[in-house]
């Protein structure tokens, strides 16, 4: 017999009904969000980025393909790694199939890594994505876009993530073994070299030629962006978690989605 909490249909429609309340009021909050971002002023980029495409080597303005605002993810896919990161894999799951609908909206979605363009060309056939995927390898953009820091960094003990300094040597010493440090082998290195890549979404607008940067969100930041976790937000017992559950979608021992 379940431990939790039971009732009657009246009694949930009651308790239903307050908590319809409150997310109306969370909407109507996330509404005021989204117009504040949009409010923020741009910041012109005058730094000439170059990256590799399947199209060949490109300019950040090439990369929105014609279209007036361009989406970013920062996908954790480092010069070293073998594989791509698994949460960041699982994100990549879910925006995949929104391309297409955002660009007949005059939105380009692409994902950007520091690792070499064959890599990710290998990967992303592998996962079965369709995503434009372009590789900064050799470029300041990652680290620019606090998507990426630097071995010295690092090892300083603070990094800039998040609009803040962030002390990581917590991190660094709780990586080196047990899950986190199986979670980096997963993706072909160690606990150091694979958080020297960071998570994060950046959004630029292009006018008159000219590139802006207008937002950019990490951490927390993203999971509005993690489908999974928006579906498990409304299951009966939440994200229900203890650890590092999930994988990439080949590897679950059952791979059927049924």
């Amino acid at each position: 017999m379940t431990d939790h909490n039971t009732g009657t249909r009246e009694e949930w429609l009651a308790a239903r009904l307050q908590l319809l309340e409150a997310e109306k009021e969370l909407t109507r909050r996330s509404d005021e969000l989204a117009r504040r971002r949009q409010e923020l002023p741009w910041v012109r980029i005058d730094k000439a980025y170059r990256f590799e495409t399947d199209e060949g080597t490109a300019r950040l303005v090439d990369l929105f393909r014609g279209r007036s605002q361009l989406l970013v993810y920062h996908f954790m896919f480092g010069p070293e790694y073998t594989a791509g990161c698994p949460s960041c894999s699982a994100i990549a799951d879910g925006f995949d199939g929104s391309v297409v609908h955002l660009a007949n909206h005059d939105v380009t979605l692409c994902a950007v890594s520091q690792a070499p363009l064959a890599k990710l060309q290998a990967y992303k056939q592998r996962m079965g994505w369709s995503f434009p995927w372009a590789s900064s390898f050799g470029s300041d953009f990652n680290y620019d876009f606090q998507a990426a820091h630097t071995e010295e960094q690092q090892q300083s003990g603070i990094v800039e993530y998040n609009f803040r300094a962030v002390d990581v040597k917590p991190s660094l010493q709780a990586g080196k073994q047990g899950p986190l440090a199986k979670f980096a082998a997963g993706a072909g290195t160690d606990w150091a070299t694979f958080t020297r890549e960071a998570p994060g979404m950046s959004a630029f607008a292009l006018e008159d030629g000219v590139v802006y940067h207008a937002y950019s969100a990490y951490a927390r930041g993203l999971d509005g962006l993690w489908g999974m976790y928006q579906w498990l937000d409304r299951a009966p017992r939440g994200r229900n978690e203890t650890g590092i559950w999930w994988r990439r979608h080949d590897e679950y021992a059952n791979r059927s989605s049924k």
